[in-house]
């Protein structure tokens, strides 16, 4: 039986899980997977008020799930790590299992997104 995770562990874990218990902040997360970018593009991304857009990422940044960089005026964020990109994707990923046909994320990468196909579990 493998050896439990301590306890400072776990509650990390959990605030993490906590942070991503948000959809706004879900798509915050998986917008920075492609990149860096600042508060601006972040707010068009998911069509939210600029000022609701800074309060998620200053929770994400407290979680340590994001860093940022300040270059003048500009203050851009980052994932703070490949670990949170793959958080976010296999939550996703997991989702799609529960509709209709093959998930997306299994499909040849030259298959048409809007495809349906109909198959056994992934």
């Amino acid at each position: 039986m493998p050896r439990l995770p301590d306890e400072e562990q776990v509650d990390l874990a959990v605030e993490v899980f906590r942070m991503l218990a948000d959809a706004t902040r879900i798509k915050l997360l998986w917008v920075l997977a492609g990149g860096e970018a600042p508060v601006g593009d972040l707010t068009d991304a998911v069509s939210k008020p600029q000022a609701l857009v800074s309060q998620h990422l200053a929770k994400l940044r407290m979680a340590r799930l994001v860093t940022t960089r300040r270059q003048g005026s500009y203050v851009y964020y980052r994932l703070a790590n490949n670990h949170v990109h793959q958080l976010v994707a296999d939550a996703l990923h997991n989702a799609e299992h529960a509709g209709p046909g093959v998930p997306l994320h299994h499909l040849p990468a030259t298959e048409p997104a809007g495809a349906q196909h109909r198959g056994g579990p992934n």
